[in-house]
């Protein structure tokens, strides 16, 4: 049993994207606490805050913080990673629906066994893009810088990433930034994050992303992408410039559980 002002939290990974992910509090937590607890040596550690609440006519809402603590567009491993955290804490259904920042999304267990998930999730209908021969400008629920490269190992992620994240002529709100390589026939990709600052070991919109610039660049009509995390798969239908019925799938790993006093000012002080 917790402590009654402690809340129970599950520390869940989607292809080594990581989340704290928990019933959402009467309070939020303000974004000094969210940053301290997603500190990976002071905190429980993660790229982000995950929030479930109850919502009339699906499953649950999932509100996202990013690891700077402030609240944070569409992530799409970490609406694979709340599916698993609903299918374990609140619902036994492997078929249901949420409600994130960019709309409701489906999400299904397609396989567990110990703590190991097959998850796929609904993606938005993407109807607008900047495409050129270098670089693909889109939002997948979250926007996305896609730049592809020839020799991906050699590109110092977190520098060129981080100034094409604050290219104002880029965007006015900072973008995330993907880069991406084909060989033989399947993606690779790294990719700086938003609000977190940092190269993450991977991203569903990200990847996502990587897999409609491959429809345009490469003529693929589905996708392999693999990421420093894992192996994850997109399918869609492709019509004209449009894509549809979008899907993302990969692997989730519950990691651990524990307790948290949100009611606390900091979860460490300097002395």
């Amino acid at each position: 049993m917790f402590p009654s002002d402690h809340y129970p939290f599950k520390k869940i990974h989607g292809a080594g994207n990581d989340f704290i992910i928990m019933r959402s509090p009467a309070k939020i937590p303000d974004h000094n606490l969210i940053a301290q607890l997603c500190d990976r040596h002071f905190g429980i550690g993660a790229n982000g805050l995950i929030l479930l609440s109850e919502a009339s006519g699906i499953d649950f809402k999932m509100q996202y913080f990013n690891a700077d603590g402030h609240e944070g567009t569409l992530c799409g491993n970490g609406g694979r990673a709340a599916a698993v955290f609903a299918y374990l804490d609140l619902i036994s259904r492997k078929k249901m629906r949420f409600e994130a920042i960019d709309g409701i999304h489906h999400a299904e267990i397609l396989q567990s066994h110990k703590g190991f998930f097959d998850v796929e999730i609904s993606m938005k209908d993407i109807t607008h893009y900047d495409l050129n021969d270098d670089r693909l400008l889109i939002d997948t629920g979250s926007p996305h810088y896609v730049k592809r490269c020839d020799n991906l190992s050699a590109i110092d992620v977190i520098k060129e990433g981080a100034a094409i994240r604050h290219d104002k002529n880029i965007s006015q709100n900072g973008v995330n930034v993907n880069f991406m390589q084909l060989k033989k026939n399947e993606i690779h990709l790294r990719t700086f994050e938003r609000g977190v600052e940092n190269e993450t070991l991977s991203c569903g919109t990200g990847v996502t992303a990587a897999a409609i610039a491959a429809a345009l660049w490469y003529d693929k009509s589905a996708a392999v992408v693999n990421t420093k995390g894992g192996r994850l798969e997109v399918r869609f239908s492709h019509s004209a410039d449009k894509f549809t019925n979008i899907w993302l799938r990969g692997p989730v790993q519950f990691v651990f559980e524990g307790s948290i006093n949100l009611n606390q000012k900091q979860i460490y002080s300097a002395f």
